[in-house]
């Protein structure tokens, strides 16, 4: 076993466990971005399914100084980890306990490593759907905003339980995503909104980005996988009993109960 997967299987055992560590040993603990995702790629053996998705984290200035970061991470979202709309995603382990409202892409075809950037244009093209979509992150760090950068990632960039909505009818294509508004609700307790913008300026850019990231990394993004740009809510507190709805009009909606 090398260094990568040994530091991998410690935080899935973690994450399975619904347990926390401090930080990963000295002799196990990534220094540069690119170990943090040598050691996150290793991730997928917990998975007996095909890898769903990407997401990324800290896509706002005030996200990246609340957990000590320069810039955006990307993370992965395991097929395990999906719960459907409208169902119900279990939080007694959960150190975080937020929902974050964000703009969802599925893939229609491959997207593979270049040396050139894919610029905003050719990667929406390569775009088959939109859905609105609530992540919820969590961190197997006892205080994950003192480890940084390299050691958030290989943690999965604090990824952890995901909601696809279903894909708009609508023309998203024809509508400016970073100017558009969304409303959030724990239902019967708070009402919450959030802009596009918020999402490193336009959630359109944040997704070319995630491309750019995994290219730079040597990493292809799947026709039919989904990525998840970053939420556009300030992240909202969430118990058990709790159920959130984000309306994304005119693009549509999703719902998630906690237990």
């Amino acid at each position: 076993m090398n260094k990568e997967e040994a530091a991998s299987r410690l935080l899935v055992g973690h994450w399975d466990a619904g347990t926390l560590v401090d930080g990963l040993p000295r002799e196990l603990a990534p220094t540069t971005r690119a170990e943090g995702y040598a050691i996150q790629a290793h991730v997928m053996a917990r998975s007996a399914r095909p890898l769903f998705g990407w997401k990324i984290a800290a896509t706002s200035v005030a996200g990246q100084q609340h957990i000590n970061v320069e810039g955006p991470i990307a993370g992965r979202i395991l097929a395990e980890k999906v719960v459907a709309d409208g169902g119900t995603a279990p939080i007694a382990h959960s150190q975080m306990k937020f929902a974050e409202i964000e703009f969802g892409f599925r893939f229609a075809r491959d997207l593979p490593p270049r040396a050139a950037p894919y610029t905003v244009e050719e990667v929406l093209d390569a775009v088959a759907s939109f859905h609105p979509s609530i992540e919820i992150p969590d961190s197997r760090y006892s205080d994950y905003c003192a480890v940084g950068a390299a050691q958030l990632i290989a943690d999965n960039a604090c990824g952890d339980q995901f909601v696809l909505g279903p894909a708009t009818d609508a023309d998203w294509r024809a509508i400016d995503l970073a100017a558009l508004e969304v409303e959030a609700e724990v239902v019967g307790r708070s009402q919450h909104k959030g802009v596009g913008a918020n999402v490193l300026g336009d959630p359109r850019v944040a997704l070319a980005w995630l491309v750019n990231e995994l290219s730079g990394i040597g990493v292809t993004l799947h026709a039919g996988e989904v990525v998840t740009t970053g939420t556009c809510v300030v992240p909202i507190p969430v118990e058990a009993g709790d159920e959130v709805r984000a309306r994304f009009s005119p693009l549509g909606g999703v719902s998630v109960r906690f237990a």
